[in-house]
């Protein structure tokens, strides 16, 4: 695409270093697709309209889009009901179904009928029934009044929109603000409440490559799982009952047996979860300099343990896979994010932007946009302590050792006893944490967690700013001359958070004796403290930055916008419906590499390492490879694993769907290549590039692999008119437009 000239003198300088959308970049809100970008998609390849792609009249593309469980993203592939998502995202449904007897993350799982599928508590799936601007009902509602009252004024405003939309429906409504609070949007939804698991590959099929492999190219992973909506019998949302059916869809994705050529159409539809575009140097600089480094040194830290822990016991592997892929992902991520950021020179880049932003503001005479560089210079200087305290609590309390979660979830118990008994609530909060006892430990191994704090402890205490430091890991860390592994085995054996019996044996206990030892425990006590510090010395001030920093990039963003009106911006994701748009096709990231758009199950066979935990590979997979044995999966002779595309994706795009020119399915988009990830803040339409595992090769998996092929004969398989079509088992086979 051709990049567009603007016509505001000074302002052309900014518009041309990167404000604007250009090549493949944004993240698009499907029902405010201007004739701009359409033309745009239309001259990329795209053969549908816009109200193909949203409509709140007819179904459309959009009613086969899922939010799944809130994180990632799903498409509805059949007339029953049936949903793709990533391997990953269904992960901790898949573990908390397995066991050593009934290994499904290592051998697999497949209902080989409705009866036999898997009911997963608190999973919902969640549809996009409208999505309306509701900018100017709001700005109304709060233009002239202060910054505090302006806040109640938008909040009483969204929720009485919010209350007249859904009235008389199990539709549930949110207003979300886009472009730092210049536009907002009202997203009416309605969520699924019981979805089971139909299938999922071995891992050795769905995280082949592991670790080694993610964020990387050329990638070789079968990185999808298959789930089913159910309803009442009127096809509305209702908690799980065996007398639920498969639901009815309003639209269903046909799949595209073709396979893709490259330059290629693709567009992936989903719910992205946050980038941050518009990102001051200031910004950037502390996104390089503290918070990347902390966060990968602490997860370096815990994932040093917990990879090993795993490979040498297969209950641990059981209990810590969903953890470890948890942690695991963002760390490679930032890595890979400030390589990318520091090679491109992103900080410099934001710097010469503003300078262009300055000069075109001091021209326009407009003296409020042109000290707002000033302000964020200032502002961000102030917060570094703040933020970096943040920084390192989230990563020591909620991704650290689990026995201070842990811990701290008897606080209630501990600082209320006596009015707990008093309103004869101290049975029911035993019995809550009872429930949570039991699910907790099902999943912990004190050994490891115990080596997960003697790994981070050193770390967090060198890093994090004394207003985070407990007082209690002080004095212990003190006493044992900052020795993480001596600290960590002094607190573990003092206490009774990390042993099931222990605990129970002191819960049997009644009255003030049992809540004095719970309150003096060391790992309770380093949590509350944790808690207290938190609250006290850096929430508030956090919060205060967060709202100032949000003030200042709204007028930022105006500023932008209105310097350069005729540019075609886009909002940051906040995790709504966007769709992308690209085409299939490689990359040449480095000097003297280059990137083919798609991989094959030869890769598989030569990556091959027997036993490996990365790259070991199911018998019969290699036995189908050497017999060549695709059916009628392959393309040109071939059976394609994954391909690239240069479509802007970021986290909750996981499980989204890779749509063709057509909008027929032709993948499920995954991951980023490793140089792709700094697109969170900066887009290089030259090197990012977005993953995707071929849907030929998902419908291979459970077809001929998994021999679950009366999964493919529920969904709708599509070929071109001008290829000689073989029929596969099922009978749904239709042409394309």
């Amino acid at each position: 695409m051709e990049l567009r000239l603007r016509k505001i003198g000074s302002a052309l300088v900014f518009c041309l270093m990167g404000f604007t959308a250009f090549c493949h970049e944004g993240m698009w809100i499907p029902s405010t697709l201007t004739k701009l970008v359409m033309g745009d998609m239309k001259d990329a390849g795209l053969r549908l309209s816009a109200e193909d792609i949203y409509s709140i009249n007819e179904s459309s593309l959009k009613d086969a889009i899922v939010h799944f469980g809130g994180g990632c993203t799903a498409e509805v592939i059949s007339r029953e009901g049936l949903i793709l998502t990533n391997h990953h995202c269904g992960y901790s449904q898949i573990q908390s179904h397995s066991s050593v007897a009934n290994d499904y993350l290592k051998n697999g799982f497949w209902a080989m009928n409705k009866g036999e599928e898997l009911a997963n508590k608190g999973l919902s799936a969640t549809f996009v029934v409208r999505i309306e601007d509701v900018t100017t009902q709001l700005m109304n509602a709060s233009q002239g009044l202060e910054p505090l009252e302006a806040r109640a004024a938008l909040s009483q405003t969204a929720q009485r929109l919010q209350s007249e939309a859904i009235a008389g429906t199990h539709y549930k409504a949110e207003i979300k603000p886009f472009f730092y609070g210049n536009a907002y949007y009202m997203i009416v939804t309605e969520t699924y409440e019981d979805v089971r698991l139909v299938g999922a590959p071995p891992s050795a099929i769905g995280k082949f490559g592991g670790d080694t492999d993610n964020w990387e190219w050329p990638r070789h992973t079968g990185d999808f799982s298959v789930f089913r909506i159910y309803a009442d019998a009127d096809n509305n949302p209702a908690p799980y009952s065996e007398n639920n059916v498969p639901y009815t869809p309003k639209y269903s994705l046909p799949i595209h047996m073709d396979g893709l050529n490259e330059g290629d159409f693709t567009m992936v539809f989903g719910f992205p979860g946050r980038t941050e575009q518009f990102l001051t140097s200031y910004a950037v600089a502390y996104v390089l300099e503290k918070a990347n480094p902390a966060r990968i040194a602490m997860r370096e830290a815990s994932l040093g343990v917990i990879d090993q822990d795993m490979a040498s016991n297969d209950t641990i592997r059981i209990q810590y896979a969903a953890k470890q892929s948890s942690i695991s992902n963002s760390y490679k991520k930032w890595i890979g994010q400030s390589l990318g950021l520091t090679r491109y020179h992103a900080v410099e880049k934001k710097q010469k932007e503003e300078a262009a932003f300055q000069t075109a503001a001091e021209n326009a005479g407009n003296a409020q946009y042109a000290q707002l560089l000033t302000k964020a210079a200032e502002l961000y200087k102030e917060s570094n302590d703040f933020a970096t305290a943040r920084d390192y609590f989230i990563e020591f309390f909620y991704y650290g050792p689990e026995a201070l979660r842990f811990a701290y979830g008897y606080h209630n118990l501990v600082e209320n006893f006596d009015s707990l008994k008093a309103s004869g609530l101290l049975d029911g909060e035993f019995e809550k944490l009872k429930s949570g006892r039991d699910g907790f430990y099902k999943n912990y191994n004190r050994h490891t967690d115990q080596k997960i704090f003697a790994a981070q402890a050193p770390i967090f205490a060198e890093g994090c700013p004394a207003i985070m430091q407990p007082p209690t890991f002080q004095a212990y860390m003190q006493r044992y001359e900052n020795d993480g592994i001596r600290t960590a085995e002094a607190l573990y054996s003092e206490s009774v958070f990390d042993n099931q019996s222990a605990l129970e044996a002191l819960l049997s206990k009644s009255g003030k004796k049992m809540i004095k030892t719970l309150a003096a425990d060391p790992l309770y006590r380093i949590a509350a403290e944790l808690l207290n510090q938190y609250r006290t010395n850096v929430a508030s001030q956090h919060d205060n930055f967060r709202m100032e920093e949000e003030s200042l990039m709204q007028t930022y963003v105006k500023a932008i916008m209105e310097l350069e009106p005729d540019a075609n911006y886009w909002p940051d994701a906040n995790s709504t419906l966007r769709l992308s748009f690209g085409k299939m096709e490689g990359s040449e990231p480095r000097d003297g590499m280059t990137y083919k758009s798609y991989s094959t199950l030869e890769g598989i066979a030569q990556k091959y390492i027997p036993g490996h935990v990365d790259f070991d590979v199911p018998p019969r997979l290699l036995e189908l490879h050497e017999a060549k044995d695709y059916g009628i999966y392959a393309t040109d002779g071939e059976l394609r694993v994954c391909f690239l595309g240069s479509n802007h994706t970021t986290g909750g795009n996981s499980g989204s769907p890779a749509l063709n020119a057509d909008g027929h399915l032709v993948g499920i988009n995954f991951d980023r290549t490793w140089e792709s990830t700094m697109s969170d803040i900066m887009f290089n339409g030259e090197i990012c590039r977005n993953i995707m595992v071929d849907i030929k090769y998902v419908l291979f998996i459970i077809d001929i692999y998994a021999g679950a092929g009366h999964l493919v004969d529920e969904m709708e398989l599509v070929y071109s008119s001008e290829q000689e079509t073989v029929k596969p088992k099922t009978e749904t086979l239709i042409e394309a437009n």
